[in-house]
């Protein structure tokens, strides 16, 4: 397969996408539908927490340097 006929293929599939009005990411079991939910696993969220120049909450002997670490779950 050339390069020409693999992008025929592809815009293909995006025009009949595009004109049955459907969202790949709605498919089950569709890539983009597995990486939408991994996104949104609560492991991946954060805390809020106020901004600070001064000590780190996880080791209060160093100073913050802004990691992130102390506002997740640690993964």
């Amino acid at each position: 397969m050339t390069e020409q006929e693999l992008r025929a293929l592809v815009r293909d599939a995006i025009g009949r996408q595009l004109a049955s009005g459907g969202d790949a990411s709605s498919q089950p079991g569709s890539p983009s539908q597995a990486l939408t939910s991994i996104r949104h696993h609560h492991s991946h969220g954060l805390f809020v927490l106020p901004a600070t120049d001064s000590a780190c909450v996880i080791e209060p002997t160093v100073q913050c340097n802004h990691c992130g670490y102390c506002k997740s779950y640690g993964h």
